[in-house]
C-alpha cells in the first residue's frame, strides 16, 4: 500500500505553478478596501415610495367616496321639485312608450335624442353645483332643465296625437 502511495506521488503532477505577479500586493488591497454591497433597494427610495402610495391613497379615498351634491341635497323643497320633475317625466316616457308605432317611431326617437342632450347639461349642472354649492343661478337652471325635458316629452305626445289623427282622418278618406 506504501508503494501505491509512493507510486502516486511520484508520477502524479501537482499544481506547482505560482500566482501571476503582483497577486499578493491585489489580495491584500482587496482585504484592506473591501467594496461596499449595494443594497437592493435604498431604504430611502422605499420610504419616498410609501409615502407616495399612502398620499395617493388617501386622495382617492377621499375623492372617491364623496357623493356629488344633487337638487335634492339643496333643501327639502328642492327634494319635492325634484321628485315631481322625474316622476312627471316617468309618466310622460311611459305613455310615449305605450304610443309607439313604426308611424311614430321617428318623432319618438327625435325626442329621445332631444332628451340625451338635456340630461348631458343636466350632468353638466350637477359637477357645476359641487364646485358652487348652493348658487341659486345653477339650481334655476337644473329646474328649468327638467322643465324642459317635459316640454319636450308634452310636444312629443301632441305630435303623436296629431299623427294619429291624421291617420284616422287618411283612413275616413280611403273609404269615402
Amino acid at each position: 500500500m506504501k508503494d501505491q502511495f509512493n507510486h502516486f506521488f511520484k508520477t502524479t503532477d501537482f499544481d506547482v505553478a505560482e500566482p501571476r505577479f503582483g497577486h499578493l500586493e491585489r489580495f491584500q488591497e482587496r482585504l484592506n478596501n473591501p467594496k461596499k454591497k449595494k443594497q437592493i433597494v435604498s431604504y430611502k427610495w422605499m420610504s419616498i415610495a410609501a409615502s407616495v402610495i399612502l398620499i395617493v391613497g388617501f386622495y382617492l379615498g377621499v375623492n372617491f367616496n364623496t357623493q356629488p351634491i344633487v337638487l335634492a341635497d339643496v333643501s327639502p323643497q328642492m327634494q319635492e321639485t325634484e321628485s315631481f320633475f322625474v316622476t312627471t317625466i316617468k309618466q310622460e316616457l311611459h305613455k310615449i312608450e305605450k304610443a309607439r308605432n313604426p308611424k311614430n317611431e321617428r318623432v319618438i326617437e327625435d325626442a329621445l335624442n332631444q332628451l340625451e342632450i338635456l340630461e348631458d347639461k343636466y350632468k353638466d349642472l350637477v359637477i357645476e353645483l359641487n364646485k358652487s354649492t348652493n348658487d341659486r343661478r345653477v339650481i334655476y337652471a337644473m329646474i328649468s332643465n327638467y322643465q324642459s325635458r317635459i316640454e319636450v316629452l308634452q310636444h312629443v305626445l301632441k305630435q303623436i296625437e296629431t299623427i294619429n289623427n291624421l291617420k284616422e282622418n287618411n283612413t275616413d278618406e280611403i273609404y269615402i
